[in-house]
Order: C-alpha cells, then structure tokens, then sequence
C-alpha cells in the first residue's frame, strides 16, 4: 500500500550507506554481481528476515485464518471489489502510457462491473469479453523508458525498486479517494481497501510463498528473481500492446 512504502523508503534511506554491497574483484564474480543489480543486497537480506518474522507472527496466520472462515466465492467477491475500486487509478496509469485500448477496457470493466456486477462483486465483465490487466505507476514510467534501478526490499512491503517505489508515489496523486473531502466514512473506506488488500493479497500467495520457503535452496533470491520476471513480463505486456483504438469489428 502506498503508506506502507512511503515509511519503508524512510525507514531504507537512514540505513542504505552502511548497507551497500562491495563489488568482487574476480571478473566473473563482477559480471554476476552486475547482473544481479543488487547493491543494498546486506541491508535487503536484513529486511527480508525481519518482514518473514513479521510475516509468520502477524499476517500470516490472519490470512490463514481469513481462508479457513471465509468461503471461497465470498473471497472471490472481496478480491473483485478491491480491484474494481482501484479503477480510475489504474485508468490514469492506463492513459499516461498511452495505451488508449486499455485504458478503454479498464472504463468498460469500472461501468459493466460497478452497475450489472454490483458495486464490482461480480467480474461480469471478463466474460463479454473485457479481462483485466495490471497496472500501476511503476509499469507506466517503465513504459516511458525510465530504469528499473538497482533491487530494493522494503521493510513491511517487500520486494521493489527505485522506479515502482516512484510509481506507487505517482498512484496514491492518482487516486480520485484522495481528492474527495473527508467525512461520510470515506477515512474507514481507505482504510478497510488498505487492509482488506493487503489480508487478499497475502491470502492468494500463501501457497506460492510456503512453496518457495520449502524448497527454494535461497528464498530470498529466488523471490528476487521471480519478482523482476513478473515486472519484465508485464513492462513487456505494455510495451507490444499496439491495438487499434477501436475494435477490428468496427473496421469490417
């Protein structure tokens, strides 16, 4: 969540200078040391072990919980209104990477899933043909060309960079629920969407993460690895989207 990062960069800055990762002399070792862009590597470990205490004591078992009390398709139902309510941000973030058939489908998901799947409970839309996508600052300076940067773990986030830390400042700007006046609940609104999405996201990745701790030889690593992939993939996504603006039907 945005705060969450806000404080960690905080909490990163204070400590990065003693933390920093000397370069090998070995070429070899040099090469791989590049490659892995990952300067704060002492300082990311040491983050790493204290978000996994935290973690085990803390957000774990509620999200463990969470799956054992609440039926599937209610979780289900939670997981799309948290994700129709971040919309417009993701329409904004849609808009500045100039991908206009995105953007289109993020504004047909909001409408369709807001009124026929009720206030966003049903993923209606996925299924006339408008799935979603991701998206976030991040993705969109990325798609500007700005550099990922070396790795960064933040400490009550996890795994991230210069660039997605700068993305996710660019996001909370975005949000139309910042710009709304306070009062008529809107505080406990953005409230329950910060830790109703951080107990749903915890609770999709409790298979994946029990996973890797198991048999994963470095688990830190092997999430390092697998967090840039994800972002790659996804920067690549953006990237080779070149649709028409309108559909081809209305070309035939």
């Amino acid at each position: 969540m945005p705060w969450r990062r806000a404080a960690a960069l905080s909490a990163l800055a204070g400590v990065a200078l003693s933390g920093c990762a000397k370069p090998p002399p070995d070429p070899d070792a040099l090469a791989d040391f590049k490659a892995t862009n990952d300067p704060l590597e002492p300082t990311n470990r040491f983050f790493f072990s204290v978000n996994n205490t935290l973690d085990r004591y803390t957000l774990k078992p509620v999200a463990q919980g969470y799956v054992a009390v609440v039926p599937q398709p209610v979780r289900d139902g939670i997981h799309h209104v948290l994700g129709n309510m971040a919309s417009p941000t993701l329409l904004a973030d849609d808009v500045l990477a100039g991908k206009p058939r995105r953007a289109g489908t993020t504004f047909v998901r909001f409408v369709i899933n807001s009124t026929v799947g009720v206030a966003g409970i049903f993923d209606v839309a996925k299924h006339l043909g408008y799935p979603a996508h991701e998206g976030d600052g991040g993705l969109t300076l990325a798609s500007w060309g700005v550099p990922t940067g070396p790795y960064l773990y933040l400490p009550l986030v996890g795994p991230s960079s210069p660039r997605a830390a700068t993305g996710f400042g660019m996001d909370i700007a975005l949000s139309p629920l910042n710009y709304v006046p306070r009062g008529y609940g809107l505080l406990t609104l953005n409230w329950g969407l910060y830790g109703g999405g951080i107990i749903d996201t915890r609770a999709q990745l409790l298979d994946q993460l029990d996973e890797i701790y198991r048999d994963a030889l470095d688990p830190y690593a092997t999430i390092r690895s697998l967090y840039r992939q994800h972002t790659a993939s996804e920067v690549e996504a953006i990237r080779q989207d070149h649709r028409m603006t309108t559909p081809d039907w209305y070309t035939q």
